[in-house]
């Protein structure tokens, strides 16, 4: 028996979760969820493990703050002291509270150009790649969900009944 990949659409966010939460209910293993925007509850649903994104953010942000004390702290003290008003150019320390926006600002600059990076290398979303998604309408108004099972007819039925609007069944290699 060949293996088969069954796309079950749907119209409504909220019938697509209790669709999902049904289907996993019957320990069918679910590939992949393609929608528009994101549905609160899905990953849950889904039985997804919690992002380490955080950690990612963190991390990125440490290297934000250490760049800019060293950028400070070379442009300001070693590389070329000046004297503004009146501060002395001898000490980092003594001059450290005028370096704090800066600080705080490659902190966020790090942080968040690092997480945009991080997370289109994670989703494999390289710019002027193509669409994985395999049906076009679920960047406008469609959700779909991707099973891959020996069964069809079973899990096409079971979708059937928790309100898909269209199955599409596909064989693969």
């Amino acid at each position: 028996m060949s293996k088969k990949v069954i796309y079950g659409i749907f119209d409504d966010e909220e019938v697509l979760l209790n669709s999902v939460k049904e289907v996993r209910s019957k320990d069918i293993s679910i590939k992949e969820v393609y929608s528009p925007f994101p549905i609160h509850g899905l990953d849950h649903a889904l039985g997804l493990k919690r992002t380490r994104l955080a950690i990612a953010a963190f991390i990125y942000g440490c290297i934000g703050c250490a760049t800019a004390i060293w950028l400070t702290y070379y442009i300001m003290i070693l590389d070329w002291p000046m004297n503004i008003g009146g501060k002395p150019s001898f000490a980092y320390y003594l001059s450290m509270p005028a370096f704090v926006p800066v600080i705080f600002e490659m902190t966020v600059l790090f942080s968040a150009h690092l997480m945009v990076i991080t997370y289109l290398f994670k989703c494999k979303l390289f710019p002027g790649q193509k669409t994985s998604s395999p049906d076009p309408r679920t960047t406008d108004d469609k959700f779909l969900m991707e099973i891959e099972s020996d069964d069809d007819k079973t899990i096409s039925t079971l979708l059937k009944k928790t309100g898909a609007t269209e199955i599409n069944v596909k064989e693969i290699a």
